[in-house]
């Protein structure tokens, strides 16, 4: 006797089939820059769990030209970016892979396991055997969805190319380098601004050419050293105090605008008055 299915499941089956077409669209949509080689995350940061903060760099990102935002793998924050700045791309990261599927499940499109930077300062750092670890345990729970994984500037270049490689073979989508914490603040001349991109730069150019998935460069990326990141290999680039760090949304807006020039992205079409006036006001970069 042939089983009937019931309305219910009917619709369960339904409902799951769209998920999984909207998953798929959702990847395409965020995927496609970094495939194009113009890729520009704008990041909020790991540690900041400060809504408004949050806001406000959706907002400059969707505003000034960012093709997707990195935030803090919580679900709260995923629906504030997504309200803020509703056609940007939402990747969260964390560094344990039990929290990303409620965040899935508020609208984040992307993984990423890093950046690192953040847990330098408190003593802590990650060796290749935690960072593949993550990933596998990751790409195991999310087989679905484009997951980035970020490589330990602590390692040595060529375990750094060593660590990339196994990453690619586990299913990354996406291999994220980083450099040094930054211990001081934005001032300093151009040489200065290239100086602190070097190591971030130097991975990108030896991941790039080993790996055969994007490469992303992060740390210490502004709009002098953006361009050089793509002419190292990078398919994309992630910029996080450049932008997150300024006093308010608009001033975020002008450095994302900036960085988005030196990639040379076409220009975003201007807000509508009323989205301005419903724009925030500031954050609180310090959060």
């Amino acid at each position: 006797q042939t089983p009937t299915t019931t309305p219910r499941e009917t619709m369960k089956a339904f409902a799951t089939s769209l998920l999984l077409l909207l998953g798929g669209a959702a990847a395409l949509k965020i995927m496609q820059p970094f495939h194009a080689g113009k890729a520009f995350k704008v990041i909020s940061g790991l540690h900041r769990f400060d809504e408004p903060l949050v806001r406000a760099v959706a907002t400059a990102g969707e505003r000034g030209g960012a093709t997707c935002i990195d935030i803090a793998c919580c679900p709260d924050l995923v629906k504030a970016s997504l309200s803020a700045a509703p056609s940007l791309p939402v990747v969260v990261s964390a560094v344990d892979p039990s929290l990303f599927a409620p965040a899935l499940a508020a609208g984040a499109s992307m993984l990423e396991i890093g950046n690192f930077d953040g847990f330098y300062d408190q003593g802590l750092t990650f060796t290749a055997a935690d960072v593949e670890a993550m990933a596998a345990d990751t790409l195991r729970l999310h087989p679905d969805v484009p997951v980035s994984v970020t490589v330990p500037h602590t390692l040595p270049l060529d375990e750094q190319v060593a660590l990339a490689l196994r990453l690619e073979a586990l299913g990354a989508a996406l291999i994220q380098t980083e450099g040094a914490p930054q211990r001081a603040g934005l001032e300093g001349g151009v040489e200065e601004i290239i100086a602190r991109a070097v190591p971030t730069l130097a991975a990108t150019h030896a991941i790039s050419r080993a790996v055969s998935v994007p490469v992303m460069s992060a740390s210490h990326i502004t709009d002098v050293t953006a361009p050089l990141a793509l002419a190292a290999g990078a398919r994309g680039v992630g910029v996080g105090s450049f932008v997150n760090r300024l006093p308010s949304q608009q001033h975020m807006t002008w450095a994302v605008e900036g960085i988005a020039r030196a990639l040379e992205l076409p220009p975003v079409a201007p807000a509508a008055p009323s989205a301005l006036a419903d724009a925030p006001k500031g954050a609180d970069a310090q959060a």
